[in-house]
């Protein structure tokens, strides 16, 4: 029985919390903000404004070209012009919210006049529509036409190092990546902790060691803790990559789908190592009070991990994403990045692994000692040092 005794105990735990009417609320609030996040963005992306503009006999021509050249710049806007008698009535106008906006002439050009701003999509529609109104028919007189007047003018931007829109959108994807090991992490590790103390506490574990070896209650904490982490990560992975289909990134979605696949299996290692450390912190406490003090120490590993991805910058990025734990976060972010080739990533990833392997026999000894010791708060060195 010992010998698959590592598997009933990580099927009691991971059985115990999804029965846990927390979790359960937690994991559907979660999954509410993305659905919202996707569905603010899909709603922006496709909502359609229409705009009133105040127009005097000065103006109405120009009010005209707005109306005809609003939906070639942007469908989504619609510029409707309504005509007044004078200056006057077209401020009345404005500041009565009979009107968005009045399009009023001035010595040098046309402007825009709203009563506390002037929104920037019908503003961005207006300046593009009258520049090239006004180019057009400068051009015209000038005996040529607005192509040739602005040919050699165009202003692009490219990068020598990578695909430069992949790269923008591979920072973004990044910074998810990283904002879910963090959570991750912290949410899974602290329960992991406690639960490893309360079961200390309560003594529950002197009954538990006559029966099985001390390292499979470890063991199969930790196999309990990685299912149900990497299980809800996969879970918000499959709800996000559905939601972002429906947005303006959808198309590019195959480019980064091996990225997210090298995410998982770092997530899974670095996951697992940072788990280990937690259990060792649950061992060296004695009540639920301790925990915060003896887990501080890999809470702020996490935050310098999740920190140092957002804000390192350069050479420093490079030497870390080779470096565990730091690896588990930052290759996976400069592979999405296009930064990273295969061969790097599966080099950092063996050690990674390698790393881990080591962490959890060390985790093991410390966890086995000071597991059984009740007299109060341990340190690292007094349980690698205790009696078993």
């Amino acid at each position: 029985m010992s010998r698959h005794a590592w598997a009933l105990v990580a099927q009691r735990d991971v059985s115990v919390r999804m029965r846990d009417k927390t979790f359960i609320g937690s994991t559907l609030l979660t999954l509410v903000i993305i659905l919202g996040v996707f569905g603010f963005q899909i709603w922006q992306g496709n909502k359609e404004s229409t705009y009133d503009v105040a127009v005097t006999s000065q103006s109405a021509q120009m009010g005209e070209v707005l109306t005809d050249r609003a939906p070639a710049i942007d469908d989504t806007v619609t510029i409707k012009t309504a005509e007044v008698g004078d200056d006057a009535a077209a401020e009345a106008a404005v500041m009565d919210g009979d009107v968005d906006a009045w399009l009023s002439p001035t010595d040098d050009g046309w402007q825009l006049v709203g009563k506390s701003e002037v929104d920037t999509s019908l503003l961005s529609v207006a300046e593009t529509a009258i520049r090239e109104h006004v180019l057009t028919a400068n051009a015209a007189q000038a005996g040529t036409d607005l192509a040739t007047l602005q040919a050699g003018s165009a202003v692009g931007t490219d990068i020598l190092d990578g695909d430069a829109e992949q790269r923008q959108i591979g920072q973004a994807v990044g910074f998810g990546m990283a904002f879910l090991f963090y959570m991750a992490a912290i949410i899974f590790g602290m329960y992991l902790a406690m639960s490893v103390t309360e079961e200390k506490q309560s003594r529950i574990v002197e009954i538990i060691a006559t029966s099985i070896p001390l390292r499979h209650l470890l063991f199969g904490k930790l196999a309990a803790a990685v299912v149900l982490a990497v299980s809800q990560l996969v879970l918000y992975g499959i709800v996000a990559v559905i939601g972002v289909t429906f947005t303006e990134w959808g198309d590019m979605l195959p480019g980064f789908t091996s990225s997210l696949a090298w995410f998982v299996v770092f997530f899974l290692a670095g996951f697992t190592m940072i788990a280990a450390l937690y259990a060792v912190a649950g061992s060296l406490a004695s009540r639920q009070e301790d925990i915060q003090s003896t887990s501080l120490p890999v809470t702020m590993l996490i935050m310098v991990m999740f920190f140092g991805a957002i804000f390192a910058k350069g050479m420093v990025v490079e030497v870390l994403a080779w470096i565990p734990p730091f690896s588990a976060i930052l290759q996976p972010m400069r592979l999405v990045s296009g930064e990273s080739s295969w061969w790097e990533a599966l080099i950092s990833l063996g050690l990674l692994a390698a790393a881990t392997f080591a962490v959890i026999l060390l985790a093991e000894r410390i966890y086995r000692r000071a597991l059984m010791q009740t007299s109060g708060k341990l340190s690292v060195t007094q349980a690698w040092k205790a009696e078993i």
